[in-house]
């Protein structure tokens, strides 16, 4: 339970209430032990079942002791006040008693509450701050819906699987040592014969909870990929609904809920089994005590009120003990939950910044690729597969350089590798003289701006994805970058305008309206560097026409990097760059590309455009 381990080490934020929780823990079972022990006296002034000694016995630290000082404490009240004043007076101290042992409990929650949330609250700032820290390429092989689930229910089982944990084990093991040093005081001899089955007791317990284990880990994984159908559906409903693929998904939901309602089953019925094991062994236990203790109480070896208090005092200790192996048995399904969560905390980051990094100054001279290479995936057993191969490119500030090439020829993968989403597997890429991996990240990329193919809209208004985090930028600002995209126009027809929230991703949008609002926060980041992958594919003509001029005034002394494959948009470029299977095969402007007759030419004559 490795991963559980890495989750108490969380509780060195919280020392205090540790020691907190703990003492009042002791203070109410001690309390709640006193409330048990005034049975002897009880049944004493009851029954009279023992003659009371003549004279106070001399002090021993032995049960024989403590019954002797009893009875003749009891009879010493009794002769001085009357039997029914003896029984008030024992009551109304059961009564104190159970009561300073239900504050005592309460007070320990009240200090563990802060401790366990707050502990929930810390994992999961953590693991999301990894996941915004961790490179793109780690989310391109997980599935959303899979980390949604690690995010959401992996989290949750931690919670009530170690935390509700902690909170019996500040509690259960004091029980547990305070009543079993009482039996033991009471009678070693018939505490032993307990000792008999718990070996047994405690093989039963570790192999269900090994079996617990397994099944946990599968379920989780189960429950992963069905986060990820719903995400999937969800995401990609209007694809489904026109291929008439409602059924289709919803069987694969199905069959994945059944599997995980399956297994889950099998988790819940171990569970529950060992519950019921360790009591009937405890009961087994107890037979033996029943059987033996009543022997000694027939052959004077035991007042009966003492073997009374015996068999109470270990009736007591059974909730505890089956409390110990609920937490076992939870410890082992939140170690599979907390195995997961650790696999994105422990997932190599990659994208390394340098103690030493240095502040990106204004971006003054060029941009530089020199002999990159790039491979997505590599192993021992595989030869890595390349999407750029030996890219040698200089970009000077204020150019505009364009990218184009048939799909899958690494346009978007050469130009992620700038703002460090990726970094270059062989080969480096140098900003005026330095290298990026010499830089500070977050300075880098504030002198990037990327407007993609894919519109990222956040749940927010129209003024919030504008400004994105930026609380800085005036509401006047927001609307001159709109105006710019060409976006003031319909924001203005919203309902409330730019207060307007347009949903997740934007989807209350059309197409185009959501790639101008894209560019428009690009405008008002106001780069030195610009990236523009695909960024009018999603327009009309009409509006094509009318951002591609915005874009045109945007980019005048800008250095801007433009992906197209509408090769309209770049004819007036300073450099086309023409990309084929991961490396550049030709170079040049518009026309210098059309007299050579290449690929780009062949392009062109595809789109009718000359």
């Amino acid at each position: 339970m490795h991963a559980v381990w890495r989750v108490f080490r969380y509780l060195k934020f919280y020392p205090w209430h540790i020691v907190a929780n703990v003492a009042f823990n002791i203070l109410s079972v001690f309390f709640n032990l006193f409330t048990f022990v005034m049975i002897v006296p009880f049944v004493e002034l009851l029954f009279g079942t023992s003659q009371p000694p003549t004279e106070l016995p001399a002090f021993s630290l032995s049960q024989e002791y403590l019954s002797a000082y009893m009875t003749y404490t009891l009879a010493a009240l009794q002769e001085r006040y009357s039997l029914w004043s003896c029984l008030i007076g024992i009551a109304l101290c059961y009564l104190a008693f159970s009561f300073l042992s239900n504050l005592c409990r309460y007070m320990a929650q009240f200090f563990i509450s802060p401790m366990r949330n707050g502990i929930t609250m810390r994992l999961r700032n953590d693991v999301y701050h990894h996941i915004t820290i961790l490179p793109v390429s780690y989310f391109n092989s997980r599935r959303r819906g899979d980390l949604l689930s690690r995010m959401s229910n992996d989290i949750s089982d931690i919670e009530w699987g170690v935390l509700t944990s902690v909170i019996a084990l500040g509690k259960e093991p004091v029980n547990i040592l305070v009543f079993a040093a009482a039996l033991i005081f009471i009678s070693p001899r018939l505490f032993l014969y307990f000792l008999i089955v718990l070996p047994l007791s405690l093989w039963l317990i570790s192999t269900i909870g090994k079996s617990l284990r397994r099944n946990s880990v599968r379920g989780q994984r189960k429950l992963g990929g069905l986060f990820s159908i719903v995400e999937e559906t969800l995401g990609n409903i209007r694809t489904i609904k026109s291929f008439g693929q409602e059924r289709r998904q919803e069987s694969l939901f199905e069959k994945a809920n059944g599997d995980y309602a399956h297994t889950m089953t099998r988790v819940a019925v171990r569970r529950e089994l060992s519950s019921p094991l360790s009591e009937v062994l405890l009961t087994l236990g107890l037979a033996f005590i029943l059987v033996l203790g009543g022997m000694a109480v027939l052959h004077g070896e035991i007042l009966s009120s003492v073997f009374i208090l015996f068999v109470i005092l270990f009736a007591r200790l059974v909730p505890p003990v089956q409390s110990i192996v609920r937490v076992y048995n939870n410890l082992q399904k939140a170690d599979a939950a907390a195995t997961r969560i650790f696999e994105i905390l422990d997932a190599d980051e990659s994208i390394y910044q340098k103690d030493n990094a240095v502040v990106m100054p204004p971006f003054a001279n060029a941009i530089e690729y020199h002999g990159v290479s790039f491979a997505y995936h590599t192993d021992d057993q595989h030869d890595p597969i390349y999407v750029l191969r030996d890219i040698h490119l200089a970009i000077p500030k204020g150019k505009t350089v364009a990218i184009v090439g048939p799909s899958g020829a690494g346009k978007t993968t050469l130009v992620d590798l700038l703002p460090r989403f990726y970094d270059c597997t062989e080969g480096q890429i140098v900003i005026d003289g330095t290298r990026l991996t010499d830089l500070n990240i977050n300075s880098l990329r504030a002198q990037i701006g990327l407007v993609s193919q894919n519109c990222i809209l956040f749940n927010d208004t129209v003024a919030g994805n504008i400004a994105f985090g930026r609380p800085n930028y005036s509401r006047q600002q927001i609307e001159q970058a709109s105006q710019v995209a060409h976006a003031d126009e319909f924001v203005r027809q919203l309902p409330q305008g730019y207060d307007t929230n347009i949903g997740d991703s934007g989807l209350s949008l059309s197409g185009g309206q959501r790639q101008r609002l894209s560019i428009a926060r690009a405008v008002l980041k106001d780069p030195p560097i610009l990236i523009l992958d695909e960024a009018t594919s999603a327009l009309d003509t009409e509006s094509e026409q009318a951002v591609q001029l915005a874009l045109d005034h945007l980019m005048r002394g800008r250095t801007c990097i433009v992906i197209a494959h509408r090769l309209s948009t770049i004819r007036n470029a300073d450099l086309i760059i023409v990309m084929d299977k991961g490396r550049i095969i030709e170079q040049g402007t518009h026309q210098q590309l059309i007299d050579l007759n290449g690929l780009y030419k062949r392009l062109v004559d595809m789109q009718s455009f000359r």
